[in-house]
């Protein structure tokens, strides 16, 4: 008899499925009972995309990089601790699963589909002139950018503020999960949306 592995001794991935065809070769869906690695895959090309999804997310909150002009001050959150993000994943998913009724896992699997983005603009120069290009997103890309967006602004809404690390993060991922606006990185991702149509 096989012994169903829990995420953090918890809650089931069986049943979750990526709906969107781009992104099922790059969410990583093999539960883990401790999501850390310990950068087993950090010398593997595409290592990314055997890493279990959540470790993923973890590893982006201890160090979300620089948004808006406040990047030169830091908190006990962006250390770089395992145990720190550890335990802000699992109080995050603890409190997704109180609001919504449904697997946690689930709704994070929905946010990072729904805030993917599927274009976004570079900047070619054609003599001396730069003009903006709209371009399609990698797979790998749009899952590393919407992970990227929501812990960035979890991490804004939080800083220099009353509000709970812990009640920011769950908000962005079930806002991100619905579509809604409220969240940053839906938002982030209709806004590069919107730039790439205006610059075809």
């Amino acid at each position: 008899m096989a012994i169903e592995i829990l995420a953090f001794t918890r809650w089931p991935v069986t049943g979750i499925t990526v709906s969107d065809p781009g992104l099922k070769e790059y969410i990583n869906l093999t539960p883990k009972f401790v999501p850390r690695s310990g950068g087993r895959y950090a010398k593997a090309r595409f290592h990314k995309s055997k890493t279990f999804v959540v470790e993923r997310f973890m590893n982006k909150l201890m160090g979300v990089g620089h948004k808006a002009r406040k990047h030169f001050l830091t908190s006990n959150r962006v250390t770089g601790k395992g145990q720190t993000a550890h335990h802000l994943m699992e109080e995050a998913l603890k409190l997704i699963e109180q609001r919504t009724k449904q697997n946690p896992l689930a709704v994070l699997v929905k946010a990072i589909e729904n805030a993917a983005p599927r274009e976004e603009i570079i900047t070619i120069e054609y003599g001396g002139a730069k003009y903006p290009k709209a371009v399609e997103v990698a797979p790998q890309r749009r899952v590393d950018s919407a992970i990227k967006y929501m812990t960035q602004g979890a991490y804004q809404k939080s800083f220099n503020s009353k509000k709970r690390a812990i009640d920011c993060l769950a908000n962005e991922i079930v806002f991100a999960s619905q579509m809604s606006n409220q969240s940053a990185a839906i938002a982030k991702k209709l806004e590069l949306e919107r730039q790439a149509d205006s610059s075809r």
